[in-house]
């Protein structure tokens, strides 16, 4: 196949659509959102309607039957706008959709997906708890083996997609029982709202993306048929690593979008600014900095649909998606830093949006795995440990 850099058709077309319905429908209520840290229903519900939900998703389960990078198009697109909805979003397809399509069974797909592509529900992805972030491995969250099924108990912390009224519900991840070689086995379990034992609690007052859901999930002697095993008992750690993989990919596509909405909102303001009898943006260390963050906003871009196409390719993207993700979120930083630096006292008013953007951003540097961890996975794939 001849090397292109060329978008498809259906590609620009996913660009201009969502590029439109964010501009149009997001971007004049995102402020307002954000301060009152309100989930939109209303919104999740419209990109549903678009086909935003299950975009990778056959359409024999209500998807689109997209490639990846569309998918990730149209991250980036909402996060040129606001974090916290493509925030909804990327958790949605990425961790919700995803697993429950990579590893369920035909059952649990029919099942499910449908009702989570049609914008009417989410499903969140039960993976952090209060001891164990980076470390999946420490997860503590107990199931235990009973007559015809499992008993669930635990906690997880720092989950988006589960307090909401319209969440159907979590894949969580549990330690099930020890392996043959001692160590311990892993099983995910797709658990329903509304299941007696299973709670869930809203965290506010947060810094950044407080347009999204993010909450507590308490697991008191939840019961649970062997039904709900997702896949098969004992590959737990095998699909949440999977998954994050896969994730990873989203993260980057908000990172790149924050990034591009940052500079162009930089960008403007420089144009409009009047100093000393002339634009800002004339002034060689502010051309500079407009002109270091399109450089790398552009080389971001060229890598992470790389990376996206290695995954469409079906070719192995666990390091590309790493670096993706840790790059892609790096630029973001380096962009709201430059562009709020040129709004000066301005930038830290919520009228001017920027400083929503250099809020929003700090949470790419930590979700779906630190910088550190992103840097460890890399070393490990280009062998520095054994």
């Amino acid at each position: 196949m001849p090397l292109s850099f060329d978008l498809t058709e259906d590609h620009k077309m996913i660009r201009d659509t969502v590029r439109t319905f964010a501009e149009k429908e997001i971007r004049p209520k995102a402020h307002e959102l954000d301060r009152g840290e309100t989930f939109s229903a209303e919104l999740t519900k419209r990109m549903g309607e678009m086909g935003l939900f299950g975009m990778t998703i056959e359409p024999e389960y209500g998807g689109q039957g997209m490639d990846y990078v569309s998918y990730i198009i149209a991250v980036e697109e909402m996060a040129r706008v606001d974090g916290s909805q493509a925030a909804t979003m990327a958790a949605h397809n990425s961790l919700g959709v995803g697993p429950i399509h990579d590893y369920g069974n035909e059952e649990q797909k029919k099942k499910y997906l449908p009702k989570l592509t049609s914008g009417e529900h989410v499903w969140a992805f039960a993976l952090t708890e209060p001891e164990a972030g980076s470390d999946a491995g420490g997860t503590q969250s107990k199931a235990q083996k009973v007559d015809g099924g499992w008993t669930l108990n635990g906690a997880k912390v720092f989950i988006t997609n589960a307090t909401v009224p319209c969440s159907l519900g979590a894949t969580v991840q549990a330690v099930s029982g020890v392996r043959p070689d001692g160590k311990k086995e892993y099983t995910c379990f797709l658990l329903d709202k509304g299941t007696p034992g299973y709670t869930t609690k809203p965290l506010k007052d947060k810094l950044l993306w407080r347009a999204s859901d993010t909450g507590e999930l308490y697991f008191d002697k939840v019961s649970l048929p062997d039904a709900q095993v997702l896949g098969k008992r004992g590959e737990g750690f095998k699909q949440m690593l999977g998954t994050l993989d896969a994730g990873r990919l989203s993260i980057a596509a908000m990172g790149l979008g924050c990034a591009q909405g940052a500079y162009e909102l930089g960008l403007q303001y420089a144009k409009q600014r009047k100093q000393f009898g002339a634009a800002i943006a004339t002034f060689q260390a502010n051309a500079f900095k407009l002109a270091d963050m399109v450089m790398q906003i552009e080389h971001a871009r060229l890598f992470l649909y790389y990376a996206c196409w290695l995954k469409d390719q079906g070719r192995p993207y666990a390091k590309e998606s790493a670096m993706a993700k840790l790059y892609c979120s790096e630029v973001a930083r380096l962009c709201v830093t430059h562009s709020l630096q040129l709004f000066g006292g301005y930038g830290f008013m919520g009228e001017f949006q920027i400083e929503r953007f250099f809020r929003d951003q700090k949470l790419l540097e930590v979700g779906e795995g630190t910088s550190e961890i992103q840097r460890l996975v890399i070393a490990r794939a280009i062998g520095c440990y054994e």
